[in-house]
Formats: C-alpha cells, sequence, structure tokens
C-alpha cells in the first residue's frame, strides 16, 4: 500500500489536527435572475443602487459577527468595515459602471486590482492585507447573489489558497480541525486569530491535489500536511504543452481498414455530461464552455469556471481536453448582458470577447489555472482573422504574467481555433498563430450556403458538396498543424467518406454518434472507398 504524501510547509500555528478535507471555492455570485437592472438608462443608477445595498448588506453582517467578539477579532472587521466605507473604492467601481461595465464586472474588476496592488508590495505585511480585500470582494458577492457564504463542517480542515478572516471568525472551532493554505501569511489576519485560538495552521504548501472529505492531518508544530495515498503536488509553471490534437490514442488505436490511425473525441455541452466521461475511451476534443456559464455572473466567476474546467480536465485523466471559450453573441446572448453594446451590433465569438475584455481575462485566468491539471488546449471561437488570434494571445499572456506575480500555479496551454468562417477557412495559412484548427461545420455550412439559423438543417444536405470541397482545400492550408472537425458532419457516417478523403483523421462527436462513427471508420479506408468485401 501506497504511503501516505507528507507536504513541508510553515508553521502558522502550533497544533495537530486530523479531519476530513474541505477545500474551499469562492462563492457563487448572483445568477441572471438576481442581476440588478443594468439597461442603458439605469446602468449608474440601478446598478450602482444594487451595490449599495449589497455594502450596506455585508457591513450588518460584519457587525452582527463583532458581537460578543475579543479585542483582536473586533480590530480585523472594523478594519474591513473601514475598507467597504472608503469612498475611493465606491468611487472606481461608479466610474467603471459610468464607462458601460455591469455592475458585477466593475465590482470585481475595482477589487482585484486593489488585491493585486497588495499582493505586488514588498513588505510580508502589505501582502497580508490582500486576503482581508477578498473576504470583502466575496462578501459582497454574496450579498449581490444573496447568498452568505456558509460556513463548513465542524471539525474539518480547511483547504485552500488563503482562508477570510470572517470566515475563520463566523466558524465553530470547539470541534477540532486546522487550516491548511496553499499560500497564505504568518503575519495574516487568520495566522494571528489561528494562534489567539489555538487551531493548528500551516501554509505555503503549494497547490496540492484532494477532494473534498479526503483524511487530512496538519502538524503546526513542525509545519508539515499528511495526505491520504494518492493525493499529489500539483506542478508549478510549465511550458506549453503540445496541442491535445497532435497526440493518437495509445490504447485500443483506431485505425481504419488499410491502417491509417484516426483520433475519435467527444463533445461536451452540459457540465452534467462531465462524470459519464470515460478517460479509458476518450479524450474531449471540444467542450462548448458557454453551456456551463448561464449569467454575466458565472462569467465574471473565475474560481467557478475553475472548478468545472478542473473537473473535466481530472476526469479525462491523461486523455486531451479542447475547452472553447466563450461562444457568446449574436442568437446565443448571455443574460445580464444582453443590453450592452457589443451584443446590439451583433458581436459574437472571439469578436464579442475582444470587444469585452473583462469577460476574457477572467476565462483566461481561469483556463490557464486549470490546465495544472491536465492536457488542456484552448480554442477559439468564431475566428476571422489572424489578429484576432494574437490579440488573445497577448490576453493569455498578460494574465499568465500577473498569475504568476500572484504565485498561483498556472500553465500556458495551445492555443488553436474554430474555423467556421469561410473567410477565414479560405485563408488558414495566414493564421500562423494557431496552435490547432477545428472545423466547426455548423457555422461553416450557414455562412457558405447564406441559410438562416432556423433553415440550416434542411439546408445542411444541399451543401454538404461545398462545405466537402472548401474543407479539403482548407486542410491543406492548415500546413501540417493538427485539424479536427467537430461540427454535426462529424457525427453523421453519411459524410465520413467525404471527411476523411478531405484529409481529416480526428473526429469529435456526441458521445452517443461515437459508436456508429467508430463502425464506419474501421469499414473505410482513409481515402473514404469502402474496404474490399464491405
Amino acid at each position: 500500500m501506497a504511503e501516505p504524501l507528507r507536504l513541508k510547509a510553515k508553521s502558522a500555528s502550533p497544533g495537530i489536527a486530523s479531519g476530513p478535507a474541505f477545500l474551499a471555492e469562492e462563492p457563487k455570485a448572483p445568477s441572471a435572475a438576481e442581476q440588478p437592472d443594468t439597461a442603458p438608462a439605469s446602468r449608474a443608477v440601478g446598478g450602482y443602487g444594487a451595490l449599495e445595498k449589497a455594502i450596506d448588506i455585508s457591513i450588518s453582517e460584519l457587525e452582527h459577527l463583532a458581537d460578543g467578539a475579543d479585542a483582536e477579532s473586533r480590530d480585523i472587521i472594523d478594519f474591513q468595515i473601514e475598507v467597504l466605507r472608503d469612498p475611493t473604492i465606491a468611487e472606481a467601481t461608479g466610474a467603471r459602471l459610468e464607462a458601460d461595465e455591469n455592475v458585477v464586472f466593475a465590482w470585481v474588476a475595482t477589487l482585484d486590482a486593489y488585491i493585486g496592488e497588495l499582493e505586488a508590495a514588498d513588505e510580508e505585511q502589505m501582502r497580508a492585507r490582500a486576503v482581508d480585500i477578498l473576504d470583502i470582494k466575496n462578501r459582497v458577492l454574496g450579498a449581490l447573489a444573496g447568498t452568505p457564504i456558509a460556513d463548513f463542517p465542524p471539525g474539518s480542515v480547511f483547504v485552500g489558497k488563503d482562508m477570510e478572516p470572517s470566515r475563520f471568525l463566523a466558524h465553530d472551532w470547539s470541534k477540532g480541525g486546522g487550516i491548511a493554505l496553499f499560500a497564505g501569511s504568518t503575519a495574516g489576519h487568520v495566522a494571528l486569530l489561528a494562534r489567539a485560538k489555538s487551531v493548528p495552521m500551516v501554509i505555503g504548501t503549494g497547490r496540492f491535489s484532494a477532494a473534498d472529505g479526503d483524511p487530512v492531518s496538519v502538524d503546526g508544530n513542525a509545519g508539515a500536511v499528511i495526505l491520504q495515498a494518492g493525493s499529489m503536488l500539483i506542478p508549478p509553471l510549465a511550458p506549453a504543452q503540445e496541442p491535445a490534437g497532435d497526440t493518437q490514442t495509445t490504447g485500443g488505436e483506431l485505425r481504419t481498414a488499410d491502417g491509417v490511425p484516426i483520433l475519435l473525441s467527444i463533445n461536451i455541452n452540459d457540465p452534467a455530461e462531465i462524470d459519464a466521461l470515460d478517460p479509458a475511451t476518450a479524450g474531449v476534443g471540444l467542450m462548448r464552455s458557454e453551456f456551463s456559464i448561464t449569467s454575466v455572473a458565472d462569467a465574471a466567476n473565475e474560481e467557478q469556471q475553475l472548478a468545472i474546467y478542473r473537473r473535466v480536465l481530472e476526469q479525462a485523466g491523461d486523455r486531451p481536453v479542447t475547452i472553447r471559450m466563450l461562444d457568446i453573441g449574436g442568437d446565443k446572448p448571455l443574460p445580464g448582458l444582453e443590453d450592452l453594446p457589443a451584443l446590439a451590433s451583433g458581436l459574437r465569438g472571439i469578436r464579442l470577447l475582444l470587444a469585452r475584455p473583462e469577460i476574457a481575462r477572467v476565462q483566461a485566468r481561469a483556463l490557464l489555472r486549470a490546465a495544472v491539471f491536465g492536457r488542456l488546449s484552448v480554442m477559439l471561437p468564431m475566428v476571422t482573422f489572424p489578429d484576432e488570434i494574437d490579440r488573445m494571445r497577448d490576453i493569455f499572456r498578460e494574465e499568465a504574467e500577473k498569475l504568476g506575480r500572484r504565485a498561483l500555479h498556472h500553465r500556458m496551454p495551445p492555443i488553436g481555433m474554430m474555423v467556421e468562417v469561410p473567410a477565414a477557412a479560405l485563408m488558414l495559412d495566414a493564421f500562423g498563430a494557431a496552435a490547432f484548427f477545428s472545423f466547426g461545420t455548423n457555422d461553416l455550412t450557414q455562412y457558405l450556403a447564406a441559410s438562416a439559423r432556423d433553415d440550416i438543417d434542411a439546408d445542411a444536405g444541399k451543401a454538404a458538396p461545398a462545405v466537402l470541397r472548401l474543407l479539403a482545400q482548407a486542410v491543406k492550408l492548415t500546413a501540417g498543424k493538427p485539424a479536427s472537425i467537430c461540427g454535426d458532419m462529424a457525427g453523421n457516417p453519411h459524410y465520413l467518406p467525404g471527411l476523411l478523403a478531405a484529409g481529416l483523421r480526428h473526429f469529435s462527436v456526441a458521445p452517443a454518434r461515437r459508436p456508429a462513427i467508430r463502425s464506419a471508420i474501421i469499414g473505410l479506408n482513409a481515402d473514404g472507398t469502402k474496404a474490399a468485401g464491405e
């Protein structure tokens, strides 16, 4: 039996504690139904009014928490109340609202800027204050959503990057438990409180993998965390991985009748499909991330997105996973953002993400952090021009630098593009910055046939010969880079001969279509002709 994993840490409060792990996540931001009125005429007034109310609620919660608290705890709470009442924060948030930002993004961006300044400070005392501001940010987000930060089970070992002071003060430590932080500071308020209340605590463990309820021991005397066998330390920043589309399966390799290897992946739409993913069967050729983002609040919640991406990557094991960035706009509105000018002008996919970079930056950070948990590639939606890839790569680089300064583990994943705009398909040799290509035949067919979205099903069969000819030309322009197909045509055996003849060797299909496509592939030669005897 494997030995437990012992991680070296730094003692922040002496003592030894054992218990089930509680993995901390940031609070859920407001849902679509809970969003304040942000129509253009009332964005600054209605949105700011909702924020003022959330701040007042947060102050009342903190004042209630201070009732009966000792002097040291009261000082910490008073500091947070003072920050919430700071007019400069209100002014900065108000300016973002006036600049046409949604209230959730305005609050998050304002507080994140403040947190970033503190985390970059030279003095440890200043860096330790960053978690106090994070505490305030999360509390107000919870008030906006009407979902206050929940307590965790008594006797648990709290596991997370850091811990908010108000969360420590609201918890009942009389049943035992401890704290293990990936980062943290001995000069922080939580460390101060832990020593005062004799709660064992260690910091600086580095990010490690554990599941809720796993037995964890905290040794605050020696400075260590003991994890059950099977847990692992997540490696730090590493170079970009090879594109997911460039790797063939190793076990049970699929081949055509004449022996040419074919990669068959699956598409994921709903996060609920993640649990059904069998890593022994297939990787993920396309995860449509917009289906897990139901409101502007979800789009602003980095931790929530990270949890979803991490889940699919861990479920996939060593299989590749390609996650497409949010394909919103046009006929895919995001609740809470429908009235913004970017959507009113009909922008969609990468154009909207570049027009509203606050959305792209949150998702970029979540994807960069998720990349340490598996073989991630990132795909950009609705790309038309090469500079769109360059601009998005710049966003990823900038956010990676920020994560590095905050000592958050991350990796730069390969960044490729969906090919669903005919202009891009005809000029793929100009997209040198793309690490890989994936043909989205649904939109490609629609735009090629000038069909309305509602009519595309009826027109798909008639347009198929033109689509296949365009695909054959486009594959020749990929210059040997990985290329796959993930639209509906990929899951239809009728089109498989033409797709193979076009040179495609990686198909990503709906899970239910995988058996039929697999059977069809092994009965065909790589040029699309039927195998002898078929």
